[in-house]
């Protein structure tokens, strides 16, 4: 997946709202700690996405301040502002110049739970992709309903109660039939046509969907979505817990897994747990390597895993050192542990079952940090997996 681009359309106005979206443009919109739209990048982040570009419109700047140029676990975000409304397919002409590959694409007001590494895995010939669900909860706007599957290819079913969950795969060869500035819709102008001609795929889910697109969706999201995200976690530390700790590792090829942990890490994913890797790394802070090298090192990582379909929510990291750090990097923060900025942080932004979360580490450093953060702390054993299967069973 590294090379597939993550496409959020935040466009717009979001009429049906009425007062609500006033001053904040709809994905913005508060569901918990946290806006609609943090939810959705939250969701997916954990994907091996090259980018994620914010399509925004109304009310972008917003959208803009808080979201471009920032780092989602590894994955660079770009906010792009149409400077007059294009609909949702004309503002994918904002795109021509910036993607090379295919993408995924989603619609900034909708929440859907599926195995998209099995959505997005190439097929021969299959250029154009739509999932669909048959939720009750959506704000029947009359948008590619009555959808149904044949051979795995989409049609029109006036029985059927399947319909578009705001989520496509798109080759990049649909840009080439996007007109340049000009207004086009995906419901009403692209996939009709697609639909017709037969070249437009499909997968279906019955699982967890809800939009945002009126008020009464909106505050049933915040309800139902903030009990459906909030999970336990694991803080994990990284070197001598997942990894044999040779010291200052740099290099993928260095990186060992200790025994198990694979499978100790599937185990948290099928748990339900948020896995969370905290780790001091003062070597980027003494000049052994920098955190352009840690970050590629991650995003390898990343991207070996999730073709074993294994998941890590997000990666903290403390690059400093009060004493051997090198110029910006020597300072003494809140962030090395023991310090307990990089959990403080996490749990700001996730929405965490505190009661029953839980770190492990390998250093007694670690263990003050889970204290200052008032969590159960365990030492790590050989065996991840073995030790997992006790505390949480």
């Amino acid at each position: 997946m590294s090379k597939l681009s993550l496409v959020i359309l935040c466009g717009g106005k979001g009429k049906r709202l009425g007062n609500l979206t006033s001053q904040l443009p709809k994905p913005l919109l508060n569901v918990g700690k946290n806006s609609f739209l943090e939810v959705l990048i939250q969701y997916y982040q954990k994907y091996d996405f090259e980018k994620i570009y914010l399509l925004a419109g109304y009310k972008g700047k917003k959208i803009e301040q808080k979201f471009h140029l920032k780092s989602f676990n590894f994955i660079n975000c770009e906010v792009i502002i149409e400077k007059k409304p294009l609909d949702t397919a004309g503002c994918l002409s904002l795109l021509k110049n910036k993607i090379k590959n295919d993408f995924l694409l989603i619609n900034g007001d909708s929440y859907v739970e599926y195995n998209f590494n099995k959505f997005i895995k190439k097929k021969k010939l299959v250029n154009y992709k739509i999932l669909l669900t048959n939720s009750k909860i959506y704000s029947q706007n009359k948008k590619l309903i009555n959808l149904d599957i044949k051979h795995s290819r989409i049609f029109y079913n006036i029985k059927s109660k399947k319909f578009n969950s705001g989520v496509y795969y798109f080759s990049k060869k649909i840009l080439k039939i996007i007109p340049n500035n000009s207004s086009t819709s995906l419901e009403k102008n692209i996939i009709p046509e697609k639909i017709k001609n037969q070249s437009l795929y499909a997968d279906f889910t019955n699982k967890f969907f809800i939009d945002i697109g009126t008020k009464k969706n909106f505050y049933l999201a915040k309800k139902l979505l903030i009990r459906r995200i909030k999970k336990p976690a694991i803080f994990l530390d990284r070197d001598g817990v997942l990894n044999h700790d040779f010291g200052y590792i740099k290099k993928i090829k260095d990186f060992i897994w200790k025994k198990n942990t694979l499978k100790a890490l599937k185990f948290l994913n099928n748990k339900n747990y948020y896995i969370f890797i905290i780790t001091n790394q003062s070597g980027i802070g003494r000049g052994y390597y920098s955190e352009n090298q840690f970050i590629k090192l991650h995003k390898n990582l990343k991207k070996n895993l999730s073709i074993k379909k294994i998941f890590i929510d997000d990666v903290k990291y403390c690059p400093h050192h009060p004493i051997f750090g090198k110029g910006k990097y020597k300072i003494k923060c809140n962030c090395r542990k023991p310090g307990n900025k990089m959990i403080l942080d996490i749990m700001k932004k996730w929405n965490i079952d505190k009661k029953k979360s839980f770190m492990i580490g390998d250093k007694a450093t670690d263990e003050k940090c889970a204290k200052k953060s008032k969590l159960d702390f365990y030492y790590a054993k050989d065996d991840l997996f073995k030790q997992l299967k006790k505390i949480i069973n």
